[in-house]
């Protein structure tokens, strides 16, 4: 039988307290949203400013980071690369901003940003998940 590492409500408050912190820095209105393995939601949290629909979006690239086992960024990398094909798939949201959350060679979640440019995203996405892994 395998084990593998899963998230604590400490972590997952390490996440959202370390993700805020590189936006509020940037002064950046964005939804953060973390999942477990499964891409079921654990925690989402609307910045002051942020749009409401940004909310959806980033549950859906959180949800997308922790099923697919990487970045959503390669999601949207291939479709704008011409596999147009893969905009059928039953994925909203196959938009950068999504990063696994991987300890031990393991997904054990995934954070979801969404509020600024995709770069943006990607960047408080990052710096939440280095909180914990």
């Amino acid at each position: 039988m395998q084990t593998k590492a899963v998230l604590t409500l400490t972590d997952i408050n390490k996440i959202l307290d370390a993700a805020q912190q590189e936006a509020d820095h940037n002064r950046w209105p964005v939804t953060i949203v973390v999942t477990d393995d499964g891409g079921h939601l654990l925690a989402l949290r609307r910045l002051d400013g942020a749009a409401p629909f940004s909310a959806e979006i980033a549950s859906h690239k959180a949800r997308n980071a922790a099923i697919g086992r990487k970045e959503t960024q390669v999601f949207e990398e291939m479709i704008n690369g011409g596999r147009t094909a893969f905009v059928s798939a039953p994925f909203p949201g196959l938009l950068s901003g999504g990063i696994p959350v991987i300890v031990d060679g393991q997904v054990i979640g995934a954070v979801g940003i969404s509020g600024v440019k995709p770069e943006q995203d990607v960047q408080i996405a990052k710096a939440g998940v280095s909180a914990v892994a």
